[in-house]
């Protein structure tokens, strides 16, 4: 009978290590291009970042919490209606073991490892939680925990679709996310298209806008800048007064500047119920509710001298859009608001309707933006 030598033992031996690594991992390329070894069946799951919740809904549907063994604070702090909404549904969201609050700072490496991971999702970015580069990624790298890099914040017009598909092909949800994919790139392709045409046109204006992040909430004037809901306004045919000034995806605009632009349109995004102050926006917010709060807002010192403020050209958005795939519909009510001329049929309403029916395991409720003529 044949017997291996030591050289055939050592091949034989590397062999079968290998076929075990491919059957029981996978590679998986992130939004930063890293290519990411996971496990083939991942099991547990933990969010670097708590409203990870909203793209992982899209992929996991009725199953959202199955694996989500731990999580970062900010979603249960900061986004108090969304928590609620999705609480409601998933009441076993309460027992979801925490691994820090609503910043990097307060993230425990050592509580994250004790839960025992197959895999980390963390924003590139970070802020709420760790981002690229972190002593906190080495760590859990270190302990050999896979960690994929998605943005739905920084870049989301770039970087939302390769995020949800490395996140659907992590979780083995590439159906779930391959179908967001097509209906996200229809609904853009709504206002893309229109815009394409009209811009041929001599007559073609680009709005000026000031996108007041957090509105009433915090000193003026927060904005986006080259990047995040920045990115939204242009696709929506405006132009953000914040992006020339504002290198990165967030900043801060002096109220002298905004004054002397003077633009033709604001905004102000919210999220917080009646009694937290700002625009009320959310799964609990009513209309009637989210006009007031509104024009308390827009009348303020800071901004009510703007002549879009005096003359009505004032609405309201979700701050969540900034974070959350679901920027397309924000995509849409901005292009109704910037062009009603051209957009006359184009309902974000009934689009918010449609998406979650098909797509999103909790109801449809509150209002996700608002204007002061509506």
């Amino acid at each position: 009978m044949w017997r291996p030598n030591a050289s055939a033992s050592r091949i034989l031996v590397l062999l079968m290590v290998l076929f075990s690594m491919s059957a029981g991992a996978r590679e998986v390329v992130d939004v930063t291009g890293r290519t990411v070894v996971v496990p083939d069946h991942v099991e547990r799951v933990l969010l670097g970042e708590g409203r990870l919740i909203y793209s992982l809904a899209l992929l996991e549907r009725s199953d959202l919490t199955e694996r989500v063994v731990g999580w970062q604070g900010d979603f249960r702090m900061l986004d108090v209606q969304g928590y609620q909404a999705f609480q409601r549904s998933f009441p076993d969201m309460a027992e979801i073991p925490l691994v820090g609050g609503s910043s990097a700072q307060t993230f425990s490496v050592e509580k994250a490892l004790a839960l025992a991971p197959d895999v980390v999702f963390l924003t590139v970015t970070g802020g709420h939680g760790p981002g690229s580069g972190s002593a906190a990624v080495r760590q859990l790298e270190k302990a050999s925990v896979p960690v994929v890099y998605v943005d739905f914040s920084a870049h989301p017009l770039t970087n939302t679709l390769p995020s949800i598909r490395a996140m659907g092909q992590v979780l083995e949800r590439d159906k779930e996310a391959e179908a967001f994919i097509r209906f996200y790139r229809q609904q853009l392709k709504r206002v893309a298209s229109v815009l394409d045409s009209a811009r041929e046109a001599p007559e073609f204006h680009r709005p000026t806008v000031f996108l007041d992040m957090l509105a009433g909430l915090r000193d003026c004037c927060g904005s986006p800048g080259e990047g995040n809901l920045g990115e939204l306004i242009a696709l929506a045919g405006g132009e953000n007064i914040g992006a020339k000034l504002i290198p990165g995806p967030f900043g801060t605009l002096n109220p002298e500047y905004i004054l002397t632009r003077d633009p033709e349109v604001y905004i102000a995004t919210g999220v917080f119920a009646g009694d937290q102050g700002g625009v009320t926006l959310g799964y609990q917010a009513t209309r009637a509710a989210a006009r007031r709060s509104l024009e308390a807002v827009a009348h303020r010192d800071a901004t009510s001298a703007l002549t879009s403020v005096r003359e009505g050209r004032v609405y309201g958005l979700w701050h969540i859009f900034y974070d959350s795939p679901e920027h397309f519909l924000a995509v849409q009510a901005l292009a109704r608001w910037l062009h009603p001329e051209l957009f006359p049929n184009l309902d974000p309403y009934a689009t918010r309707a449609e998406f979650y029916r098909r797509f999103m395991p909790i109801p449809e409720t509150g209002v996700l933006f608002t204007e002061l003529s509506r």
